[in-house]
């Protein structure tokens, strides 16, 4: 294996509170905390890790979004990324556009192993890395919770609903993460003036022949409703009445 790809999106940070605009057009990301994609950073660690065994790997950071996903790619680089690139869109990205986007990245750069979250935390689309993998026709394996290498073949072991499955995939092929795969390093200092100095280059989607048509329409974006109050209730009866009152049984 020479090198693996990692693909990371930028998203609201997720100790922020997200707020809808007020005209319902989508949400408010003016003055907004902005980081990596939690999955996409597990993945994004994962691979590091994979580096730090002793085998000669070059790890590319790649991401789709404005000018300032470059902060993004700056941690990674940080982290341990060898270098990175920036497709750079105003548009919004929907997970076909962002399939085909790597797809493209793939083909210039031929990866042996792509990695992403298994899905994003704004959208929580969880479709880009099955995408990616139908277009490219290679095999995948998603939810990882754990990645063991062996020359061309990767053992995944991934959380179903029964529990875990094990299985291996040939390379190249697209593997997604979960949570409980690793925890993420923490960036020192040090790290952060290294990265200025790594290469992180910037090009468009028409540079890579890839069309951004969109083809959902998001018609209103709405906060979830507020919870009711909870009722305390004396016993079992008083549950059962309070429960018909409302319609719920019968």
């Amino acid at each position: 294996m020479q090198k693996i790809m990692v693909c990371i999106k930028r998203v609201v940070d997720y100790n922020v509170r997200v707020r809808v605009k007020p005209d319902g057009s989508g949400v408010m990301l003016d003055g907004v905390k902005m980081s990596i994609n939690p999955f996409d950073e597990i993945a994004l660690e994962e691979a590091l890790r994979v580096k730090e065994r002793g085998t000669q790997i070059e790890v590319i950071a790649v991401s789709i979004g404005i000018l300032d996903t470059q902060q993004q790619l700056r941690t990674a680089l940080a982290m341990g990324a060898d270098r990175a690139i920036l497709v750079q869109t105003d548009k919004a990205v929907e997970p076909l556009t962002a399939a085909q986007t790597f797809l493209a990245l793939v083909k210039k750069e031929a990866p042996d192993l792509v990695f992403l979250g298994k899905q994003a935390i704004d959208d929580d689309a969880n479709q880009t890395g099955q995408m990616l993998a139908a277009l490219w026709d290679r095999p995948q394996a998603t939810y990882a919770s754990k990645v063991d290498l062996n020359l061309n073949v990767a053992s995944v072991t991934r959380e179903v609903d029964a529990g875990l499955e094990t299985i291996e995939v040939d390379l190249p092929a697209v593997i997604t993460v979960d949570l409980r795969l690793n925890e993420p390093r923490y960036v020192k200092l040090p790290d952060i003036m290294k990265a200025k100095k790594k290469t992180l280059d910037v090009t468009t989607f028409d540079a890579l022949g890839v069309s951004a048509e969109a083809l959902l329409t998001t018609l209103k974006t709405e906060a979830p409703a507020q919870r009711l109050k909870g009722v305390m209730v004396k016993d079992v009866a008083e549950l059962v009445d309070a429960l018909k009152k409302k319609g719920l049984i019968s």
